[in-house]
């Protein structure tokens, strides 16, 4: 992970949703307004820097609301572990 550039402070979110894991575009599409929309709304828990998801595995056959609530509660989750672990003390 990078830091934001110079002069900009704050939390950015990157997003890779691929054909070969999400076939349809109305699925790629909604995925990532989910994501965008829940890393707006979790992001003053963030520290500054460039957050990228990147979906890894082909999404299942669901409808296109199981699809959103089930990638929106992915999304929480990941924001929350990632502000966990920025909360953290650093060991050296």
């Amino acid at each position: 992970m990078a830091g934001p550039p110079e002069g900009q402070g704050g939390a950015r979110l990157g997003l890779i949703v691929g054909k070969r894991h999400a076939p349809l575009s109305v699925s790629r599409q909604a995925i990532k307004r989910v994501w965008r929309e829940a890393f707006r709304l979790g992001r003053q828990a963030l520290p500054p820097g460039d957050y990228v998801v990147r979906l890894q595995s082909r999404i299942p056959s669901l409808s296109l609301t199981r699809l959103k609530a089930r990638a929106r509660e992915q999304a929480d989750s990941l924001l929350r572990q990632a502000a966990r672990r920025a909360s953290r003390p650093r060991q050296e």
